[in-house]
């Protein structure tokens, strides 16, 4: 690598690394409680779109690798209130995402979850941290960004928010990055129909078929921030959207056992680490934000 190129990478791992501080820090200050990540589970997110599996086997039993935390995070809350966890993920994404650069096959989110809350609370939360990282990268990190070539604004909360319905008919199919590439500051995409999520996704009570979900869209063409929301959280209402997935329940029968003793009603989100530090530091691709990227598609260390 070139010198010029060291101190770029470097300057990027710094900021990295200050995001993750920023992030745990304030969520202490706010109660929260961390949790170890989960790296293996019989149960993990199906997601709603197609990844190939990644089942291991372990003392003759299939364990999945954690693609999120999503069903530890409502369980983690039967005995704590407030979690958050810096938790790896592992997708095996298509290979028509490999040149998105905006996709890596194993990345880290911050996954966090409150009992009790709603969409609206997590909103603000997530409002909250953005802006906070945002101006401690800006007061600790200058010679850095000017290295990067960066220039970072603080955004207004409480951001702009667009219904996904509106989105859909105004912009089509490719609607959040056209959304992405149109605005200067972040954008909430909110209320999703119910067939577009996953079964533990919260269905409004008010609005039969739509989510109580949301997605943080970042400026500037750097696509999806986030995505989360309200959860079911009722064994009978949980079974039934996973029938409607067309999944079958013995696939989440440890996760349904729990769920049919006690699942507390909740609300919560997950960030990706790497797509964060690729918005804050500018970077053309994700891929440039740690020092052992795996691309969909390529051997990698």
């Amino acid at each position: 690598m070139k010198s010029e190129d060291i101190e770029k990478l470097k300057g990027v791992l710094k900021i990295q690394s200050d995001i993750r501080k920023t992030l745990g820090e304030e969520l202490r200050k706010k109660d929260f409680i961390e949790i170890s990540s989960v790296i293996l589970s019989p149960i993990t997110d199906p997601l709603n779109h197609p990844i190939a599996p990644t089942n291991i086997n372990c003392y003759g039993k299939k364990y999945s690798i954690t693609q999120s935390m999503i069903f530890h995070k409502q369980i983690a809350l039967r005995t704590l209130e407030k979690i958050f966890a810096f938790s790896p993920n592992v997708r095996l994404e298509s290979l028509e995402r490999k040149n998105t650069g905006r996709h890596l096959f194993e990345f880290t989110q911050l996954d966090l979850e409150i009992k009790d809350a709603k969409r609206e609370d997590v909103m603000k939360l997530c409002e909250e941290l953005f802006i906070s990282v945002i101006k401690s990268v800006k007061k600790n990190f200058k010679k850095e960004l000017r290295i990067l070539g960066r220039e970072l604004t603080l955004p207004k909360a409480p951001f702009k928010q667009i219904k996904y319905k509106d989105a859909y008919q105004k912009y089509g199919e490719e609607f959040e990055q056209i959304i992405s590439k149109t605005h200067k500051e972040p954008v909430w995409i909110v209320d999703f129909p119910l067939t577009n999520r996953e079964f533990y996704d919260g269905e409004d009570p008010k609005r039969p078929g739509v989510l109580r979900d949301m997605d943080l869209i970042y400026p500037e063409g750097y696509g999806e921030a986030l995505s989360g929301g309200e959860r079911e959280y009722k064994y009978d209402r949980i079974k039934q959207r996973i029938l409607k997935k067309g999944q079958k329940p013995s696939q989440f029968k440890e996760y349904l056992t729990l769920a049919k003793d006690d699942l507390p009603p909740s609300a919560g989100f997950g960030i990706g680490i790497e797509r964060l530090t690729r918005y804050i530091c500018g970077l053309k691709r994700i891929e440039e934000t740690t020092l052992f990227p795996k691309i969909p598609g390529k051997r990698c260390i």
